[in-house]
């Protein structure tokens, strides 16, 4: 799968780096910008999921007093509490999983584009403080910046309250986060540029898809 994705996936990226390449002859400058433009262009396609994922979170937030009330109310009784959790869910017509479903269709991406990164010639190039985007960081700046962002994207997608849901999907939100930034210090620059810039796209898509007023959210 991942020659097949990545076979589409490639000739994309240099269909945008031909375009970009053209107006800016600098090596080092047109494969970054391209990198950028390429993430941009996958978060827009993305963009129907972001928006069910967005809904999917607010709809958990405005559940939770809801669901935390179900869960003192069966404290000694795990197994009801559970049930009667998912009876809620089932009727509020929501998903505990339902805004991880982005988050899963980015693994075969991230999987795709290490197979493309890995066969593109680079030649050296080099970005912003990154001496060569085919290698790993040699200073962890995006490594640090995965973690970072990793977290962030993920933290404000996640309902709110102080549920056991609110509390698993937090702990899950940290591993993950601690899981990207250790393996982006062993990816190469290019493939962790785009997953900082994937994660600051979804940040901003975030903020901008949720509701304004606070009132409608149970926090």
């Amino acid at each position: 799968m991942k020659e097949w994705l990545g076979g589409i996936l490639g000739k994309f990226f240099y269909f945008l780096y031909d375009i970009i390449s053209a107006g800016i002859p600098n090596k080092n400058i047109s494969v970054g910008l391209t990198i950028i433009l390429f993430t941009i262009v996958i978060r827009i396609l993305l963009l129907p999921l972001s928006i069910k994922q967005t809904k999917a979170s607010v709809k958990m937030s405005e559940i939770q007093p809801k669901a935390k009330a179900l869960q003192d109310k069966y404290k000694n009784d795990p197994q009801r509490a559970q049930q009667e959790l998912m009876k809620l869910y089932k009727e509020e017509g929501v998903s505990p999983m339902g805004g991880c479903l982005p988050m899963l269709i980015q693994f075969p991406i991230l999987i795709a584009l290490f197979y493309v990164f890995s066969t593109l010639d680079y030649q050296g190039a080099s970005f912003l403080w990154v001496p060569n985007l085919s290698k790993p960081d040699p200073y962890y700046i995006l490594p640090i910046l995965s973690t970072i962002t990793t977290y962030l994207s993920s933290k404000f997608m996640q309902p709110g309250g102080d549920s056991e849901v609110a509390k698993k999907t937090s702990s899950m939100n940290i591993g993950m986060a601690i899981f990207f930034g250790f393996m982006s210090l062993k990816f190469q620059a290019a493939l962790v540029l785009y997953w900082v810039v994937n994660n600051l796209i979804q940040l901003v898509q975030t903020l901008a898809l949720r509701p304004k007023d606070k009132k409608k959210v149970v926090q």
